[in-house]
C-alpha cells in the first residue's frame, strides 16, 4: 500500500487529487461523488513520514533530532510549517480574566457574557 501511494504521489507530483469513487472492502458497495483527500493524505510523502516518526517519538523534538540527524531550530521549523499548513483545530485562546472584568467595569459587556467568558 506505501508503494502505491508513493507511486500516486510521483505521478501527481503535488497537483491537486478528487476521489470520484469510493469502494467498501469486502462488500458490494460502492459511492460515486467527489471526495477530498483528508489533510494529512494532501501532505507529501516525506512531510507524512515526519509526523509519523514524531508521533512515533511521543513529541519529543530531542528525539527528531537524533532521528534525523537534524537541528533542533529544523524541527522546530518543520512541525511550525505542518502545523501552519494543516489547521486542525482553530485555536481561540481565553482573553485574559482581567481584561473581562475591565471591559464588565466599563459597561462594554454583560454580566451574563463576562460570567461566559470566564467559564472558557
Amino acid at each position: 500500500m506505501a508503494a502505491e501511494w508513493n507511486e500516486l504521489t510521483r505521478i501527481t507530483q503535488g497537483a491537486e487529487i478528487v476521489i470520484e469513487r469510493v469502494r467498501l472492502v469486502g462488500r458490494d458497495i460502492a459511492i460515486e461523488g467527489e471526495f477530498e483527500l483528508p489533510k494529512l493524505a494532501r501532505l507529501t510523502a516525506e512531510d507524512q513520514v515526519f509526523i509519523m516518526a514524531f508521533i512515533q517519538c511521543h513529541g519529543s523534538i530531542k528525539d527528531m533530532e537524533q532521528m534525523f540527524g537534524i537541528s533542533y531550530p529544523t524541527v522546530k521549523n518543520r512541525l511550525n510549517r505542518l502545523a501552519d499548513t494543516l489547521k486542525l483545530v482553530e485555536n481561540h485562546p481565553s482573553p485574559p480574566r482581567e481584561d473581562v472584568l475591565a471591559e464588565l467595569e466599563r459597561g462594554e459587556i454583560t454580566a451574563a457574557e463576562a460570567i461566559e467568558r470566564l467559564k472558557q
